[in-house]
């Protein structure tokens, strides 16, 4: 995985970022499967010269290129991916591996944000970086996973039965994908790299944002700034809409829940005439 270290390539990877982001916000979004599509797009990347032309060609607009990939992958992997897929080929690429490596990096942003619902983001960190440091202390195990003449299958088994009843889910996942395609690189500094994602995502607080109405870039963005002053930490927004709110929002972080809606105000009301 590239670091993306040009600026383009970081406010395109952002605003993709964001996309996916709101995807997986929906109510039954699958992040584990989104982030399974998202690898599998990058293999796909890779593999296919003419497709990472096609996607990253400055010269085509971008509703085009959103057409395509629509037209391409649409019933082929799940919508929130689609969507992704959408805003990555709808953006400015200095090289077409930046397009892979962007791709990757919010596949294994998928999963992880798996681990977090399912409660196991501690664990993955822990599992990948304690996997990562088993394979650079086995050349037996290291040089079985760098052999491109196995079946991908034989390489991706071997992790599992390595792993078995020893790590949670997303671990296995994540390992089973690096045995299958480190994309050029020894599978331990992949996990090393990926242990980093984690581990800037456990940085983050994440705030449950439930509104009467769509919040506007503007307004996430203010609220993301106020919330974060608040709690001294970055905090990720994530947005419902319900309109039985009336208007206001209902914010939860963690234990914390910060209700601003006209509902709660009304409810308020009531009790205290009642009391």
């Amino acid at each position: 995985m590239s670091e993306l270290d040009s600026g383009v390539a970081k406010a395109s990877l952002a605003a993709a970022q964001q996309v996916l982001d709101a995807q997986l916000a929906a109510e039954g979004s699958d992040a584990g499967r989104t982030g399974e599509d998202l690898f599998a797009v990058t293999s796909l990347l890779d593999s296919s010269v003419g497709l990472r032309r096609a996607l990253t060609d400055p010269s085509r607009e971008a509703g085009a290129k959103a057409a395509f990939v629509r037209a391409t992958f649409t019933g082929k992997i799940s919508p929130a991916a689609v969507e992704t897929l959408v805003s990555l080929a709808s953006a400015r690429w200095t090289a077409g591996r930046d397009l892979s490596d962007a791709t990757e990096r919010l596949a294994v942003g998928a999963v992880v944000t798996q681990a977090e619902r399912s409660g196991h983001l501690d664990a993955l960190e822990d599992e990948l970086f304690r996997f990562s440091r088993t394979i650079a202390g086995n050349p037996s195990l290291r040089d079985a996973l760098a052999d491109r003449t196995a079946p991908d299958a034989n390489r991706a088994s071997l992790v599992s039965r390595l792993l078995l009843d020893r790590a949670v889910p997303e671990t296995i996942q994540l390992a089973r994908r690096v045995a299958v395609a480190p994309r050029g690189l020894r599978a331990e500094r992949v996990l090393e790299d990926w242990v980093e994602v984690v581990a800037q995502r456990r940085e983050q607080l994440v705030a449950h944002v439930v509104s009467a109405s769509a919040l506007s870039d503007a307004q996430r963005d203010r609220l993301a700034a106020s919330l974060s002053r608040q709690y001294g930490r970055p905090i990720r927004i994530n947005v419902d809409v319900d309109p039985h709110l009336v208007g206001g929002l209902r914010v939860s972080i963690g234990d914390d829940v910060i209700d601003g809606s006209i509902l709660a105000r009304l409810e308020d009301a009531r009790r205290r005439l009642a009391g």
